[in-house]
């Protein structure tokens, strides 16, 4: 694993804001990442889909159903995008 994941912050339409240890830090859209069936379907209820919690012990990102993501491919697609202005969040 290259980088645990240390933060999570949930925006408008299936985005993720994360923030790994070596503090590199960006948004995800989950909807671009995952199709939303099997152990992903509960996500497609935005409230739900809130309910992102950082997992300390995997070093990634889960729902309370269990579903999670690898944080090696999350880190990735933010390590290829620029970093987001903190101020062009959409909460």
């Amino acid at each position: 694993m290259l980088q645990d994941i240390v933060a999570v912050n949930p925006l408008k339409n299936y985005k993720l804001y994360l923030r790994f240890e070596d503090n590199q830090d960006g948004i995800v859209d989950i909807q671009k990442q995952v199709e939303f069936t099997g152990v992903f379907e509960p996500l497609k209820d935005l409230e739900y889909f809130a309910q992102v919690k950082v997992n300390p012990e995997l070093g990634t990102i889960q729902w309370p159903n269990g579903a999670d993501l690898d944080p090696d491919v999350l880190y990735e697609i933010i390590a290829r995008s620029p970093s987001p202005s903190p101020l062009n969040f959409e909460v």
